[in-house]
């Protein structure tokens, strides 16, 4: 065996002090992906007719978010098509993105049109009543600035 030098061992201390904080600082990896529409349950929508808050414990993440569900089979449902349940323009309002704004989407204002889901940030039904009425051009503008929502 080597006998340690006072430098080793003191290095040694050092490092035994440290670890334990190097451990609780939270990885990147082991973070949680932040929550979809407050926690609501995206495929309730669509089945129940109404907003619905989703359980903890029946989570799934997808497009760097954790999405809740009410039910068990809702979220086998969104596992399966995604793309069909998530709202169209993530936490944010659809409305807004029409005009260039980033504003969070309230879940219990919302519509679905041509089987897609628009959520908007007021809690004012003039407010789906606008989007429907100019849909395709609402839905143009939006998608144009859609590169507003990329990373949040």
């Amino acid at each position: 065996m080597h006998n340690l030098s006072r430098r080793h061992m003191v290095r040694l201390v050092l490092l035994a002090i440290a670890a334990p904080s190097v451990t609780s600082i939270p990885s990147i990896a082991g973070e949680k992906a932040p929550l979809a529409i407050k926690g609501y349950d995206p495929v309730a929508y669509f089945t129940i007719g109404t907003p619905t808050r989703g359980l903890p414990e029946i989570e799934h993440e997808w497009d760097e978010h954790r999405y809740r569900f009410s039910r068990l089979e809702h979220r086998d449902l969104f596992k399966a098509d995604p793309v069909r349940y998530a709202p169209q323009f993530g936490n944010f309002c659809a409305m807004a993105l029409t005009r260039g704004e980033l504003n969070e989407a309230n879940p219990d204002s919302w519509l679905i049109s041509d089987g897609k889901l628009y959520v908007f940030g007021k809690l004012d039904p003039a407010v789906a009543v606008l989007f429907q009425q100019d849909l395709a051009e609402n839905i143009a503008k939006a998608n144009q600035n859609r590169a507003l929502i990329q990373g949040r």
